[in-house]
């Protein structure tokens, strides 16, 4: 006889949840289950959109709990105030089930819990959930961990998949306690996280991307590969700010596919989304044998690189102001409704890197404030990609270049023109570099360059030389 504690945390759902179903399932006769989160006090020192879109997902996961007969218990203060207080309110307390982080702050937090149950009799379970395949599941046969996606694919796709982790609703509703009069001082602190939302983020939640995974696996799939490239088209499918906040799982995601998959002969989309999966797990893996790498360059030679050092020309960047139609479109973009699609994550980080020659991690910070998909491992990750600094990534001397970007992948400048009203009476001829219009054609569009829309910050085929001389000089 004893309570288990469930501990939710970035796996906001209740379908597929592996400490859950774990949880419940291990339950006896005579036991108790009880809900748990834990509010860190610096939660309400920032404010981003990351956090509002969170604390959507949470109220909905918070609101779904309810409704299925699950009251979440709420702690709160420094971990080892907020812990003791859970064994002090929860005297017969002797499971604890919770989905780890592998990597990142999330790592040392979930360290500091197990080393805080250590001297005492509760049972501690951490389990694999936020990825497909955990951090250490994909090895060479020499027992090392990868470093190269392409050899992590192939035997990534060679193990077998963790299967779908099935809640008994009815006897988790049946086992849980509600004693949240015992923490009000946690209540108190999650009413605080609600009153700073806006309550923009009407999509969020386990419901809605329930809906998005169906509507995509029997629509836009198939076209993936063939869409995904391109912003103006409703190519992707929208699912990371989902998987970010775990309202979705990626085993879900990946059972749904294949399942969908089983009578289709057209496999090109499907595959080439579970590739990227498959990219989400790589990167987890890389974080977790490289935790340093948010800060530092993982090749060692480009590390103590002369970046440039411009706040004016940083300002420009972020708020969407360069120039370059298509980069500025994908800042605004990111700006209004904190995503930003893929293609043009890899285009502005290649434009921040290589034509600003600016620190990458001027833009990971910067991500990392702004999206509300952001995933620690994949956008760190990506930028040391787009920088050349990281592990398996884009040569040095692959520079995209702003303008072809903006004519292979929006050609008729729908893209730029919503996100850029500036530019919309621009005619399409111009519209990837404005700044080519005759006088008459400004004036005739209703958009003078320098006034209404700036000039060019810098010159593309000037600042892909110097970079390659900055990086030559590093090799």
């Amino acid at each position: 006889m004893g309570t288990t504690v469930v501990w939710f945390r970035r796996d906001l759902r209740l379908h597929d949840h592996t400490a859950l179903s774990k949880a419940v399932a291990s339950l006896g006769k005579e036991d108790a289950l009880l809900a748990l989160f834990y509010i860190q006090p610096t939660l309400n020192e920032t404010f981003t959109a990351r956090h509002d879109y969170y604390y959507e997902t949470l109220m909905k996961h918070v609101e779904k709990c309810e409704e299925k007969g699950l009251p979440i218990h709420f702690v709160t203060g420094s971990m080892e105030q907020a812990f003791s207080h859970l064994q002090d309110q929860v005297s017969d307390l002797d499971q604890f089930f919770f989905n780890v982080d592998e990597t990142g702050g999330g790592a040392k937090r979930d360290q500091e819990v197990k080393d805080f149950f250590e001297s005492t009799s509760v049972a501690i379970y951490p389990c694999i959930d936020h990825t497909i395949h955990g951090a250490e599941e994909v090895k060479k046969q020499d027992g090392q961990l990868y470093k190269v996606f392409s050899s992590y694919y192939k035997q990534w796709q060679q193990l077998q998949k963790p299967s779908i982790q099935k809640i008994d609703l009815k006897k988790m509703k049946e086992y849980a306690i509600d004693q949240r009069d015992l923490f009000k001082r946690g209540t108190n602190a999650y009413q605080k996280l609600m009153e700073t939302k806006t309550g923009k983020w009407k999509y969020a939640g386990e419901d809605y991307g329930l809906n998005r995974l169906e509507e995509f696996t029997h629509s836009r799939m198939y076209d993936y590969k063939k869409n995904r490239d391109f912003p103006a088209l409703t190519g992707t499918s929208m699912l990371s700010p989902y998987l970010r906040t775990g309202a979705v799982s990626a085993r879900t995601v990946y059972h749904t596919i294949v399942d969908e998959l089983a009578d289709q002969a057209n496999a090109q989309g499907p595959d080439t989304y579970i590739q990227e999966l498959a990219w989400r797990d790589f990167y987890n893996m890389i974080y977790f044998q490289f935790p340093e790498s948010k800060d530092q360059e993982l090749i060692e030679k480009y590390r103590g690189m002369e970046w440039n050092v411009d706040a004016e020309l940083l300002e420009s960047w972020k708020k969407g102001e360069t120039g370059f139609p298509v980069i500025d479109a994908a800042m605004r973009q990111l700006n209004q409704i904190g995503w930003m699609h893929n293609r043009l994550r890899m285009a502005v980080a290649s434009f921040l890197t290589k034509d600003l020659l600016m620190d990458w991690r001027e833009g990971e910070r910067y991500f990392e404030e702004m999206l509300i998909d952001y995933e620690p491992a994949s956008n760190i990750g990506g930028w040391q990609w787009a920088s050349s600094t990281g592990t398996d990534a884009a040569p040095y001397f692959r520079i995209f270049n702003p303008t072809r970007q903006s004519e292979r992948f929006d050609a008729e400048g729908d893209f730029i023109r919503k996100y850029v009203p500036e530019l919309k009476n621009v005619p399409t001829k111009y519209i990837h570099a404005p700044e080519k219009m005759p006088e008459d054609t400004q004036e005739e569009a209703g958009c003078i360059i320098g006034k209404h829309y700036p000039k060019p910050i810098v010159d593309h085929s000037t600042m892909r030389k110097r970079a390659l001389e900055l990086y030559k000089e590093k090799g």
